[in-house]
């Protein structure tokens, strides 16, 4: 699967992740640090192709709008199945 972040410090990132994407990322920061949040999810053949994380306090329209110039479900040739609050 790959993470996908939009906003913040490392927007337009990507790193590679195994297993169920976390609701936030890093999962753990121990320090209070805010922490991007799982925004949407696409899946390619019954599996999570991609996810993605949005920054702290970047409202959803933004996010959304993001993803959709970023095209996700297209690039990785998966369907959008959640998006927003929901996303997990």
């Amino acid at each position: 699967m790959r993470a996908l972040f939009v906003g913040g410090t490392i927007d337009n990132s990507e790193l590679d992740m195994d297993g169920e994407p976390p609701i936030h990322y890093p999962e753990n920061t121990g320090g209070g640090q805010p922490r991007y949040r799982l925004y949407q999810v696409g899946r390619s053949n019954g599996d999570i192709a991609y996810a993605v994380y949005a920054a702290p306090g970047l409202p959803d329209e933004e996010a959304e709008r993001i993803a959709d110039e970023r095209d996700y479900a297209r690039r990785f040739n998966a369907e959008e199945v959640v998006r927003g609050v929901d996303a997990r």
